[in-house]
Formats: C-alpha cells, structure tokens, sequence
C-alpha cells in the first residue's frame, strides 16, 4: 500500500527539539485549534507555555512558523492516524472504503472544531504563508493515496478517482463540522461504493 506523498518542506522549526520549544508548540496546539489562529496572540502563548516571547522567538522565529508547526504536527498526527487504521493485507477497495470509517471515527472524538487544515487556510490569507504549504501538502497526500488505492483496486482514470474520493473525504468533514450531519462520514463511504462498486 502506497503511503508516501506530499511533504511541506522540512524546516527545522517544526519539530521542537528543546523542552520550552515542545511546550511552547503544545499550548500553540491547544489554542489555535480551539480559539483560531488570528485571535491568539504571542502574549498569551508565552503565558500558557510559561515561557517568555523571547524564547517562542529564539525558538520559531515568528507566529507564522510557529502557525506552520502546528498545522505539521497536527498532519503528522492524522496520516498516522489513518494509516493505523488501514490494513496493507486488504483489498484495495477495502481500504478505500476504510479511510471513511477512519474519518467517521477522527470527527467524532478528534477534530470537535472540523478540520484544522480548512480552518487556518479560511484565516490565513497570505498565499505565501508557511502555513498554506503544509495544508496543501496534507491535501495533496490524500488525493495521492485515494489515486494510488484507486488505481490498485483497478479503477478507471485513478487520478480522477483519487479527486472524486477526496471531495468526498472533505465534504463529509464539513458538512459534520458546519453542519451538523452526524453520519456525514458513513455517508460520503456509502456514496464512494456506490460509485467505484466498492
């Protein structure tokens, strides 16, 4: 099963490697999913992480790496997520059908505000922004796994494919996110099998 695929340029800042730096990430983490990106400011993170605005700089360089640092561990997160959750011995098709049970599960108990990824690029408005990268990056290694999955369950025109179950993927989380739709997940697995014949 293929699960290589886009990756944000691999900048030092995104993985912490000091204790202040982890801590600092950790409440950015916590407060920008939950309070939004543009509505938290450098006095509060240095106050929840404990640490002083001289050291998130010392550490990020600016709010806009740090912004990028949280959306990468929060990606990280989620490929891990649901590739623990997609079994390599099943058929492709299977698989498919997995990544919305996966999802199903990830809007349920992780993602109470939708989906970090849609959430900062509605607030960052800069294309230029680290931040943007990464979300790209996240989309693009979907659209890539769905396509891979696709063409190895012998589906006609994979990389179409591979948009189609993307959209799917997306609108469900929306739809639960903004609009309440509880099974919006089951919902878009249902329609991908009846698409592909899964």
């Amino acid at each position: 099963m293929a699960l290589a695929g886009s990756e944000p340029a691999a900048l030092p800042q995104y993985t912490p490697t000091t204790p202040a730096g982890r801590r600092v990430l950790d409440a950015a983490s916590r407060l920008f999913y939950d309070r939004g990106i543009n509505s938290v400011g450098m006095d509060l993170l240095a106050e929840e992480a404990g640490v002083t605005k001289k050291t998130i700089y010392d550490r990020f360089g600016s709010k806009e790496i740090l912004v990028a640092a949280y959306l990468y561990r929060r990606d990280r997160y989620w490929r891990e997520w649901l590739t623990g959750r997609l079994d390599p011995d099943a058929p492709a098709g299977e698989r498919i059908l997995a990544t919305y049970d996966a999802l199903d599960e990830w809007l349920h108990h992780e993602n109470p505000r939708g989906c970090a990824m849609v959430n900062a690029t509605v607030e960052i408005t800069d294309p230029d922004h680290p931040g943007r990268a990464v979300v790209r990056s996240q989309k693009q290694w979907m659209r890539e796994l769905y396509a891979d999955m696709a063409r190895e369950a012998g589906l006609d025109e994979p990389d179409a494919a591979g948009g189609t179950l993307l959209i799917l993927g997306e609108g469900a989380t929306t739809a639960f996110s903004s609009a309440g739709v509880e099974e919006a997940a089951r919902l878009a697995r249902d329609t991908a099998a009846r698409l592909y014949g899964l």
